[in-house]
């Protein structure tokens, strides 16, 4: 039996997501568990684009079998018009064959996402990333009103997961309530891997 690790998987283009990414990995770290960055590839709006296969920095791009072999998954996309981005949801659609072998069934999932502005669509598109997830039979979890953070936070944050509010220049950093809210998700992504990797 392999390690566990946990998937974080996102899109980022203002390096936002890739923030929050940063923090859930911390989160999983400090519950003793391997994280493992990964992003994808950004699609084209031309015909078909070539990209190297490796980006030039930041995060490896990730593969259906990483996604397969994780123990639990973090999910990661800015808004676009209340949805994921479309970079990760064509990644995401080329999974039919990891559903029809039940490779991510009853392992646990949460997703974390980004916007420009306080009402820009974050909830809703933490629960569009949700869908695919429940569809392959993953456990989806959320932050309960236990994390302290989802009370004090003025900026993003969400019982449906992570968030951040970038501003509209995309510059403002992550507030202390948000960083620890991701690290939330991380913890109780790995905590949960762990628990279920004993009963399995």
């Amino acid at each position: 039996m392999t390690n566990p690790y946990v998937l974080i998987l996102y899109y980022s283009r203002s390096g936002s997501v890739r923030n929050l990414a940063q923090q859930v990995a911390r989160g999983v770290e400090q519950a003793g568990v391997e994280a493992m960055l990964r992003t994808v590839a950004p699609v084209s709006a031309t015909c078909e684009a070539t990209q190297a296969p490796v980006p030039d920095n930041g995060a490896p791009y990730c593969t259906l079998e990483e996604l397969a072999g994780c123990s639990a998954l973090a999910l990661g996309s800015p808004t676009r018009f209340g949805n994921m981005a479309a970079p990760l949801k064509y990644f995401i659609d080329q999974s039919s064959g990891l559903w029809m072998n039940g490779d991510l069934l009853g392992k646990p999932a949460g997703v974390f996402t980004s916007t420009s502005s306080l009402h820009g669509g974050q909830e809703s598109t933490l629960l569009s990333m949700m869908l695919p997830l429940l569809h392959h039979g993953m456990l989806i979890t959320g932050l309960p009103y236990s994390e302290k953070a989802l009370y004090a936070t003025s900026t993003g944050g969400t019982p449906y997961g992570p968030s951040h509010m970038a501003g509209i220049d995309n510059q403002s950093r992550l507030s202390d309530d948000e960083s620890t809210l991701a690290r939330a998700l991380g913890q109780r992504l790995a905590k949960l891997a762990i628990t279920l990797r004993k009963t399995a």
